[in-house]
């Protein structure tokens, strides 16, 4: 099988200053991407700002022999998007892929949570996401070629206790992302959506350093750089990934039962195991059940 490569593509990294942006970038350019690295330098809970992440991955890109552009604008301003999707297009010309994984983290119960750590969460993460597509979508549009990676978590899929306003962000990263895929469909746009367990900032708290080496960044950047390539031909679709486990997600429905014009309380509660019943499908109940999955191979 030949090599995928990704050479005269222009591609968008956010949250690229360390963790999974930093692998994701670093792969991508290696298979001869031109990357916009994007990091705003701030803490795991937003606060702050610094260049020098962004600035010591276009080094390790260049330095390895790639190109690449930093970037140091937040993602949840229109014109701060705006900024990042023009920083590409004056160093390289155009834009083809975004792969959208900057995020924030303010873990508290429901009961504690205030609307400042609420809002400031699904800004980055969900409003985040879609404005940096939202400012890149003419130039994927213009190019009749487009892919767009955006990430989602378990907690989104699953919820995770001390995670409303993360899960709830996360998931409407799921929604938003099938939506684009069926808007781009026309324009040779493709958008998915990866799932990742790995380590990173925002995982080392709460993760035992044992588990957290089993599985890196690295383990899951192999699967954006294929859903960033022509050989991928998937779209509206959400992948887990980690520590070498890679699975599609799905949304599954019963196949229920109908109770017609008499439905009544009572009929649903005579009912309730076949509306209730997935046959072959498997769903989790919380996030860190889902993840067990991904450890287990890594674990062995």
């Amino acid at each position: 099988m030949t090599d995928i490569r990704l050479d005269d593509r222009v591609a968008i990294v956010t949250g690229a200053g360390g963790g999974l942006g930093r692998a994701h970038a670093l792969l991508l350019a290696s298979r001869g991407a031109k990357v916009v690295v994007n990091d705003l330098g701030g803490s795991v809970d937003g606060s702050g700002a610094s260049t020098r992440a962004a600035d010591a991955v276009v080094a390790e890109i260049e330095a390895a022999g790639g190109r690449a552009a930093a970037s140091y604008d937040s993602v949840d301003e229109p014109e701060a998007a705006a900024s990042i999707v023009k920083t590409a297009i004056d160093a390289f010309g155009k834009l083809d892929i975004v792969v959208n994984n900057a995020g924030i983290l303010r873990d508290v119960s429901f009961l504690k949570m205030d609307q400042a750590a609420w809002d400031s969460v699904i800004r980055v993460h969900l409003t985040g996401t879609m404005l940096v597509s939202k400012a890149a979508w003419p130039h994927l549009r213009d190019n009749g070629w487009g892919r767009v990676v955006n990430t989602t978590s378990a907690a989104g899929l699953y919820g995770n206790f001390g995670q409303a306003n993360y899960s709830a962000a996360k998931m409407g990263i799921v929604g938003l992302s099938k939506t684009l895929a069926h808007e781009g469909a026309k324009y040779g746009i493709k958008v998915n959506v990866i799932a990742p367990v790995a380590k990173s900032r925002m995982t080392e708290t709460i993760l035992p350093p044992p588990v957290l080496e089993t599985i890196r960044p690295e383990a899951v950047s192999p699967v954006v750089a294929y859903l960033c390539s022509d050989r991928c031909e998937e779209t509206a679709q959400v992948y887990a990934v980690g520590g070498g486990y890679v699975a599609r997600v799905a949304v599954v429905e019963a196949i229920g039962t109908q109770l017609g014009d008499g439905l009544t309380p009572e009929r649903v509660a005579e009912s309730w195991g076949q509306i209730n019943d997935l046959g072959g499908a498997r769903p989790f109940d919380n996030a860190m059940e889902a993840a067990q999955q991904a450890l287990k191979g890594a674990m062995s």
